[in-house]
Order: structure tokens, then sequence, then C-alpha cells
């Protein structure tokens, strides 16, 4: 169960590690409707434009995660990349149409890569194990040292993607609630 539950957060983080966007500056209306165009979105619209996280948009759809994660937020959501979602499936032995079919233990994976808020990685200067709540209602560890951030076991490999309802940290390893 807990492989199911450490399969369904990658899938999540996956899709959040796909979006990212610039917020518009207050300039003229032609520029900022220009800007805006540029601007991908909420997480999920980022993800999905990102074309490059189809398991994890499929299990954020799969678990009924894509209204939430569109809503105002703002959420953090630590993304682990395509690589460390596939060598999830391939530890755990499960084909991605297993794991989107167990979606109580797809939700709570995926909602263990979300913090309440929006935390930029100079919000982390400094940390050490601190206990963060996540979404599911479990803690994660954050830690820093000499600019290099980890979320549990997992390092973060590309910080501060912005969406318009929240940040998106990428990792190199799906997170598991203990």
């Amino acid at each position: 169960m807990k492989f199911k539950v450490w399969l369904a957060c990658a899938a999540f983080a996956l899709v959040a590690a796909s979006c990212g966007s610039d917020e518009p500056d207050a300039a003229p209306v032609e520029e900022s409707a220009a800007e805006e165009e540029v601007v991908a979105g909420d997480i999920v619209e980022v993800a999905i434009g990102a074309d490059q996280f189809p398991t994890l948009i499929a299990a954020v759809q799969a678990a009924g995660l894509v209204e939430t994660l569109q809503g105002e937020g703002p959420f953090t959501v630590f993304a682990p990349t395509e690589e460390a979602f596939a060598s999830a499936l391939e530890a755990l032995d499960l084909t991605a149409e297993q794991l989107l079919a167990d979606t109580a233990t797809l939700t709570s994976v995926l909602t263990y890569h979300v913090i309440p808020g929006k935390v930029m990685s100079s919000d982390l200067i400094g940390a050490d194990n601190m206990a963060v709540a996540t979404v599911n209602g479990a803690e994660v560890s954050v830690s820093e040292s000499m600019g290099t951030v980890t979320i549990n076991s997992a390092t973060v490999v590309a910080a501060d993607i912005e969406a318009s309802n929240g940040v998106i940290h990428v990792i190199d390893q799906v997170l598991l609630p203990g």
C-alpha cells in the first residue's frame, strides 16, 4: 500500500513539476495581454502545457484533484521528475494503470507532495529538519545546507517555478507518507 501511495505522490508531483509561470508586470494593456498569453496559468494548466508528464496528469485526474489544484491556493508542490516517477513504478513493480486504479492511495500520495501556502526556496535558508505539514496531514522534513534543499531524502533539483496559484519545486525522488 505504501508503494501505491508513493507512486501516486510521484504522479502528482510530476504534474506539478511541469507547472511554472511568470507574474505579469504592471505594463500597458497591450503588453499585459501578450504576457498573459505566455503565462501558463495554475498548477494544473502549467503541467498540461508542458506536455512532459502524461502519467502525473492522468494520476491527478484519476484522483479527482484537478479542481483542487486549480483552486485559489496558494500551494507549494514538491514535484518528482519523470525519471523519479519511472523509478518508483519499477521499484514497486506496478504499471501506471495499476496505480491509477487505486484512487485512495493515489490521493494520499499526491497530497503528500503538497503544502498549503507559497514557500519559496529563499524562505528555507537555514532550515534544519523542519517539520512541515502536507495537505494529506502527514509531515515532511525540510532542510537547507549550502544552497541545497532536501525534502525528506529527496533533493530539490529545480526551485521556484511559479504558477498563478502557487509554486513548484522539482525533486529527484517520490515522497511516500510514513
